[in-house]
Formats: C-alpha cells, sequence, structure tokens
C-alpha cells in the first residue's frame, strides 16, 4: 500500500513509498483511511521519528475489519483517529483507544481535523473553570488556536485571540473570540488562562498580562524562539502564578467522542483551512510552513 513516510533528505519532511500492509494485533482495528489531517509539529520537527516510518497521527476512514479480541467499533464504523502512530497510509491498525465514532451528519474529512489539534485545546482549556473567566489563545488563526477560541467562549469566558497579522484574524470573532489583537501590549487584560502556541518572547510578554493565580499552558513554540525573563519578572505577590508544559499522549477516545459529539450538535466547527488531494503533499507543507493556512490542513485519500 502506498504511505506517507519520514524523509530526513532536504526533498523531506516527508515522501511516498510502497509499505507492507499493517497487520492488527488481537486489540486493534484495521481502517482505510479517506482522509489524513497534517500538522505543523509532526512536520517541522521530523527527525523526531526514524526515516522510512510511515509517519502522522490524524485521520479519519472506516473501520474495515473491527478488532478480534471484541474490543473497539464493529466493521463500517466511520471513524476518527487521533494521536495515533503511522495513519498517514491507505490503512491503518489502531488501537480502539485512539478512535472515535462519527456521528451522522459530521463530515469525515472534518472528523480528521480533530486529533492533535481539537484535543490538545480541550484537555488544556479543562484545566479550570473557564466561566467568566478571562483566557488568551495565542496564534489563534492556527489549528489548535482555532478549536480553542470555540471551546473557551463555549465554557463562558471571555475570549482574546492573538494573532500574527490582521489578514489571519478572518473569522475569529464569528468563532467566539471577543476580542481580536496582533500585538499583546494593545491591552491592559489580565488573563486568567493562556493557551500558548507560539513561544518565543510573546511567553514572557503574556506573564506579564497574567492575572494572579494564573496560568500560561505551553503547548506549541512555532516562533522557534528563546523565551527570556528581564531579572525580577518571575517574582511576585499574591496568590502563585504559574507556567505548565503540556504533552499529555494518554488515549484519546473519550475526548474525541466528546468534540464530534459537539460537531453534530453544530456547536464546534472544524477550521479546515486548506484541503485537497494528498497526491498534492509537498504544496500543502509548504503552504503550511509558510503560515498561509488559517487552520488546519486536510488532505483526501485516493
Amino acid at each position: 500500500m502506498r504511505a506517507l513516510v519520514v524523509d530526513h533528505s532536504e526533498a523531506g519532511p516527508i515522501r511516498f513509498a510502497d509499505v507492507d500492509e499493517p497487520v492488527p494485533s488481537a486489540g486493534e482495528a484495521l481502517v482505510e483511511v479517506r482522509h489524513i489531517g497534517l500538522n505543523f509539529g509532526e512536520l517541522n520537527y521530523v527527525r523526531q521519528w526514524p526515516a522510512g516510518a510511515v509517519h502522522g497521527h490524524d485521520a479519519a476512514g472506516v473501520v474495515v475489519r473491527s478488532a478480534s479480541d471484541g474490543s473497539g467499533p464493529p466493521a463500517g464504523t466511520r471513524v476518527a483517529v487521533g494521536m495515533a502512530p503511522h495513519a498517514w497510509a491507505e490503512r491503518v491498525a489502531v488501537s480502539p483507544a485512539s478512535l472515535g465514532t462519527v456521528p451522522e451528519g459530521v463530515d469525515l474529512a472534518d472528523a480528521a481535523a480533530l486529533g492533535i489539534a481539537g484535543v490538545t485545546a480541550l484537555r488544556v482549556l479543562r484545566k479550570r473553570s473557564l466561566l467568566a473567566r478571562d483566557v488568551l489563545i495565542t496564534g489563534a488563526s492556527g489549528g489548535v488556536g482555532h478549536f480553542a477560541v470555540q471551546l473557551a467562549a463555549l465554557a463562558g469566558a471571555r475570549v482574546t485571540a492573538l494573532v500574527g497579522s490582521p489578514e489571519r484574524a478572518a473569522g475569529l470573532r464569528e468563532l467566539g473570540a471577543d476580542k481580536v489583537l496582533t500585538e499583546l501590549d494593545e491591552t491592559g487584560a489580565r488573563f486568567d488562562l493562556v493557551l500558548d502556541t507560539v513561544g518565543g518572547p510573546l511567553v514572557a510578554q503574556a506573564w506579564n498580562s497574567l492575572a494572579e493565580g494564573g496560568t500560561i499552558h505551553l503547548v506549541g513554540y512555532s516562533s522557534g524562539q528563546e523565551t527570556t525573563f528581564p531579572p525580577g519578572a518571575l517574582f511576585g505577590f499574591g496568590e502563585p502564578r504559574s507556567i505548565a508544559t503540556f504533552g499529555d499522549m494518554t488515549p484519546t477516545s473519550g475526548d474525541l467522542t466528546d468534540l464530534l459529539g459537539l460537531m453534530a450538535a453544530g456547536r464546534l466547527s472544524a477550521p479546515v483551512g486548506l484541503r485537497g488531494d494528498w497526491q498534492d503533499v509537498d504544496a500543502a507543507v509548504k503552504a503550511l510552513f509558510a503560515r498561509k493556512v488559517h487552520g488546519k490542513v486536510i488532505l483526501d485519500v485516493a
């Protein structure tokens, strides 16, 4: 079968290759993949995976063979694959712990957008009650950001979306953002929770805007820049503030089910900024790296 594999050469980060068919264990279902979801992190930091390995973690498709131990969905079930290895292939063997059943009325391509981006946003925003809280989402025009703006608004937060340019602000107010900024110093607000996907100097700026008892959750570092705090910046009186890392790789099935339920109810939309055929993956990767995509890249598997 065909798959997208890790490529460490200058032509990378991924390339097509013919690979062996997956052989499911007793606790794995065989899924025919219809759509894959690209993520900036797994492409930008591709050297964390061995060359030649089938890459990717997010997809959606149909179960063609259920797990032989009786667990998971039966054959014929439409499923979203989230944070599962080797997903960018025509078929993938995957544990039911990484599958969410796609309800009627939800497009499979939209379901493929969930995975890393949707689950990350959901898990961070569940760390505390958001009702009537002030929440800052940095990199709000990206995949995680689009989901986070919607979910924070659904939870009753006052949402500020931060983007890199006015062009990247399109649609964020419609998703639930109360304010959309291109510079953090445009506001004197104090935030109870910051979900940061950018890293670099922005983290220090966000720290200065953090309310007592607030937390910055670091879920990415797309800027590739260092963060430097000036002397005394990390000292303060009042309720402690904190900075938390994020790397939750626990099973995603429950979170996918919750997100898909919100989609089916019309309360959550998939931030698909570019959709095409997986034959055009090189152009899609270039567009993603050039910051030309607002939201997620979804590719249809022929």
